[in-house]
């Protein structure tokens, strides 16, 4: 995407579309709310909105350039672990800290996140060595973050058992779409979903919120939302011959669900369209070739290869002049 796009997309994304979610599913005066969701600590708001958005926005942009998309491997497999690392160190905060208190349920939940983020990481090492045979540190970050996306929606809302549970379907379904699906539709293929985004968030996060509502501990939910006998979870409504319950719990998840979904493909659409007459949505061909020295006037490797020289490579050639600073003769003035 455009740098320039990417500054006028970012803001009107943001109050257009997240706000309407954030507010529709946890403001009391939210039809979703008012409706009974569960999502605990942003599963729905945040991880389905960014995975359908992400996609959507990809679809508007257009995809790389076809040797980009044949091959790119990590950057920096290290600084990638070291990343995922704090992500999920921060993650126990980012679930922890739903309820507001240091009490019972944010212990509860700093625990499920970890639970379910463990098992979803081992069965997607596990499924890519059986399938690949070999296990690679991509694939664990992949599988660590459909874990963490999935417990978010239920991460004070289940007991340890379940949110195991959650983490060997968060480590399989994903890793099926992802793996599987991804490569036989058509469709998916056709969008330049660079980091799959799609299935580490909108697969994820649509899963944890379907396995919350079957899932959720009552009394684990009436610490969360109050003695309210809405908020059950439809194998213990089953349990305690409240089916019916369940039931309507299960439609309200559902309906969360379509509507996020329903959000962000229109208004990330309406959005991509309203930027694309401003700015272009896409780099130019030549414009990617160059990569960041071409947009910021700057690479993150200054590395040559061998036999060239500073004039060969990209820093030294002249197509990408960086901007004349006007402060700096002012500057040299004054020294």
């Amino acid at each position: 995407m455009n740098f320039k796009a990417w500054m006028l997309f970012v803001p009107l994304w943001l109050t257009f579309s997240y706000t309407v979610g954030a507010f529709s599913v946890w403001s009391p005066n939210g039809f979703l709310f008012k409706a009974g969701v569960m999502d605990f600590a942003g599963g729905f708001v945040i991880h389905l909105s960014s995975g359908v958005a992400g996609f959507t926005a990809a679809f508007w942009v257009g995809p790389r350039t076809a040797k980009d998309r044949e091959a790119f491997p990590p950057n920096n497999i290290l600084l990638t672990l070291a990343g995922a690392g704090l992500l999920w160190m921060g993650w126990t905060g980012f679930n922890g800290g739903a309820p507001y208190a240091a009490n019972i349920d944010a212990s509860v939940a700093v625990v499920n996140t970890h639970l379910c983020t463990a098992t979803s990481l081992l069965v997607w090492l596990i499924l890519d060595s059986f399938v690949f045979g070999r296990p690679s540190a991509v694939g664990a970050v992949n599988g660590m973050i459909t874990g963490l996306v999935c417990i978010t929606p239920a991460a004070g809302l289940v007991q340890g058992w379940a949110a195991m549970l959650m983490g060997l379907l968060s480590g399989s379904v994903p890793w099926f779409t992802m793996m599987v699906l991804h490569k036989r539709c058509r469709i998916l293929k056709h969008v330049d979903d660079t980091l799959a985004i799609l299935h580490t968030h909108g697969v994820a996060g649509s899963l944890g919120g379907i396995l919350t509502g079957i899932l959720a501990e009552p009394r684990l939910c009436r610490l969360f939302f109050g003695d309210d006998p809405r908020y059950v979870g439809l194998a213990y409504a089953i349990r305690g011959g409240r089916a019916h319950a369940g039931l309507r719990q299960m439609a309200v998840q559902l309906a969360g669900i379509a509507f996020i979904l329903a959000l962000n493909v229109a208004v990330t659409s309406v959005v991509c369209l309203l930027v694309g007459v401003l700015v272009p949505l896409r780099l130019s061909d030549e414009q990617l070739e160059a990569g960041d020295d071409a947009i910021h006037g700057e690479d993150a490797y200054a590395v040559w290869g061998d036999g060239e020289t500073y004039e060969q490579s990209v820093h030294g050639s002249r197509r990408y002049q960086m901007t004349a600073n006007p402060m700096s003769s002012k500057v040299d003035d004054i020294i």
